[in-house]
């Protein structure tokens, strides 16, 4: 591997790693230069959850009470949802990379949209109280959780909306939920893209490296840096990917 490309995947994962740690959106930075430096479509998003799954399960350190009341009242919908995971990694590795790279400018707006209305959306659902039949609640679910091992950008985002819909009013639980949701979905789709042979194990590391040391350095300037501005930053940049692979 080059030394530009390692640099710019470590880049990436310190930067991807920092949003993460202050508004979310670090796919936006490792998918697109995991593809730069060369890796197929596919190989390329199952690279990128490999790298930032730890960020993930990081969240929920702490939280193991939580965890044990929401998700133990619900092991059937968390079995289903974890099932339609493995389904959309499974889908991720059946589709190939023309189709997936068809895909990659739709996927990537879907995401820009969904990171930049997600606060909103948010507090609008929070200020409604809306019946969501369980099965449609189920159904919706299984598509959440279906993107989620297919491509994943913006799946916090999705997650927290449904939960809004259907499990209450608790907003600091209901995010434990989501990062556990997020956390199993990812979980899933890195075991199948690893035993499917589509994760590049070098680039993987480069990033997980820099996402390790961007969510170290997020963490401290979390008081300093502006979520709203670097949400703002993160959704031109979306919108400029966007436009860069249609």
């Amino acid at each position: 591997m080059r030394i530009e490309d390692m640099g710019l995947l470590a880049g990436a994962g310190l930067l991807g790693g920092l949003c993460n740690a202050i508004a979310g959106g670090g796919t936006f930075f490792t998918f697109p230069a995991l593809l730069a430096a060369g890796l197929s479509p596919v190989t390329a998003g199952a690279t990128s959850a490999v790298a930032i799954w730890a960020g993930h399960a990081a969240s929920l350190i702490g939280e193991g009470a939580v965890l044990r009341q929401e998700l133990g009242a619900r092991p059937g919908r968390v079995a289903l949802f974890a099932l339609a995971s493995a389904g959309g990694a499974a889908l991720l590795l059946a589709s190939g990379d023309a189709l997936f790279r068809q895909m990659i400018p739709w996927l990537l707006l879907f995401a820009t949209l969904l990171f930049a209305a997600g606060p909103a959306l948010n507090r609008w659902l929070a200020r409604r109280e809306v019946s969501v039949p369980p099965g449609i609640a189920g159904l919706a679910e299984g598509i959440v959780a279906v993107y989620g091992g297919y491509f994943g950008a913006g799946l916090g985002v999705l997650l927290l909306a449904l939960l809004t819909l259907t499990g209450g009013e608790n907003l600091s639980r209901l995010n434990v939920v989501k990062n556990a949701l997020a956390t199993l979905a990812t979980s899933i789709a890195v075991l199948i893209f690893a035993f499917g042979g589509a994760v590049a194990w070098e680039p993987a590391v480069l990033v997980f490296l820099g996402a390790a040391a961007g969510g170290v350095l997020g963490g401290r300037l979390a008081r300093r840096v502006s979520p709203r501005a670097l949400r703002v930053a993160v959704v031109g940049l979306g919108l400029l990917l966007s436009w860069h692979y249609a």
